[in-house]
């Protein structure tokens, strides 16, 4: 994180409580306006050189991200869906990243692994403003908690496809029995070191009840969690979603104090917003000199295969729980094709691409793109699409 300097954040920090006030008054999505911000400040004769790398984005942003998104999330209903958001993850980012390949591939000419990784980092979604607009248009609560909780899965299955595919990548052997091993490990590694770091923290915060040491628990669960997942290969964004689950549900019944829990919960508010505040600035900061139309053939291509994949990846796994009490209605499937867009964790994938691979530059390029266009289009697009989907209730206590 060379070159990030304390005057640049300050200004960025300044620039995103702006933004924040201006973007509720004029009834933009936070996130489009943020993105918008930090292009605008990059075109400024003194704008600030700040970086944006994959340590700064994995290390800094995405455990904080993860764990407040799961953080809010209530066990009961998250499991009641477990079937449908488990299947439209685990199933529907390999059909999507395979779309996506196998188009880069044969139209563009990607090598086949570059092509690959590109597929599964982009299939990973974001949809912050998506879910801002949940909240603020108060909409139903089983679609808010299925786009929530598959969203949240969905990155965890995209990162464990990384992993896979940056070690064939990187010379690891591409037999089915190694490959399995892996992402087995991958997976339960990354569940077991955030239920494990959770537990521990949650049994330290049983012995007080200071809400300072409280929230700083919470904290080492969420950063520990996921780097000690990362050291070890595994998944750290499963492992800051175990260990948000954890302390969101169990910490609750006793290990975090009653008087403590709201400003838990505030400090984790607070963090989500200067974490996505930050990661939405930087993007458009740093999108604003990426060389788009020198790879516009790519970009458009790109573009169009991603939301072809996230239409394979949504309706016909969604058609699946057509003849059960699971079945989601056709504006829940639509809400999640087109509110599936991209962010935080697709760059990160692509600014860890190995060096070796031939199209990384190309891809980094595209990506940006694409998340672009996923703010941009698809999130200034939704809140209007939500109330004419007709998904919003009339009251509070309709949303609890």
């Amino acid at each position: 994180m060379s070159g990030f300097s304390i005057p640049g954040l300050g200004l960025l920090l300044l620039l995103a409580s702006v933004v924040a006030m201006l973007s509720r008054r004029l009834r933009l999505p936070y996130s489009v306006a943020l993105v918008a911000a930090g292009a605008a400040l990059a075109f400024l004769p003194a704008s600030p050189a700040l970086p944006l790398s994959r340590d700064l984005i994995f290390n800094v942003f995405l455990p904080p991200l993860v764990f407040e998104g799961a953080l809010q999330l209530k066990w009961n209903r998250f499991r009641a869906e477990l079937p449908v958001t488990l299947t439209l993850a685990f199933l529907g980012v390999p059909i999507g990243a395979a779309i996506v390949a196998a188009g880069m591939h044969y139209l563009i000419g990607w090598s086949w692994i570059g092509a690959s990784l590109f597929g599964i980092l982009i299939a990973a979604t974001d949809p912050v403003s998506v879910i801002a607009a949940f909240k603020e248009m108060r909409v139903q609560p089983r679609l808010a908690m299925i786009v929530e909780s598959e969203s949240l899965l969905n990155d965890g299955a995209a990162a464990v496809g990384f992993v896979v595919l940056a070690g064939i990548a990187a010379g690891a052997s591409a037999g089915a029995g190694q490959v399995s091993a892996t992402l087995v490990w991958t997976v339960l590694g990354g569940l077991g070191a955030g239920i494990a770091v959770a537990g521990a923290a949650l049994l330290l915060a049983g012995r007080t009840q200071d809400h300072l040491v409280e929230i700083t628990l919470t904290t080492i669960a969420a950063y520990a969690s996921f780097l000690l997942a990362e050291r070890f290969h595994a998944s750290g964004v499963l492992a800051a979603l175990a260990a948000g689950l954890m302390v969101g549900n169990v910490g609750w019944m006793g290990s975090i104090s009653d008087s403590s829990r709201p400003h838990v919960l505030a400090f984790w508010q607070f963090a989500a917003f200067l974490a996505n505040s930050l990661i939405f600035l930087l993007i458009g900061l740093h999108g604003a000199h990426q060389p788009i139309a020198q790879f516009a053939p790519a970009v458009g291509l790109a573009i169009v295969l991603v939301l072809l994949a996230r239409v394979a990846a949504v309706y016909p796994l969604a058609a699946l729980f057509y003849r059960s009490g699971l079945r989601l209605p056709a504006v829940y499937q639509h809400v999640l094709f087109w509110g599936g867009l991209r962010g935080a964790l697709a760059l990160g994938l692509a600014l860890a691409l190995p060096a070796g691979i031939a199209e990384r530059n190309q891809i980094v390029v595209v990506s940006f793109a694409v998340v672009a266009f996923s703010v941009f289009v698809q999130g200034l697009t939704m809140p209007p699409l939500l109330r004419w989907f007709g998904v919003c209730v009339e009251s509070e206590e309709e949303a609890e």
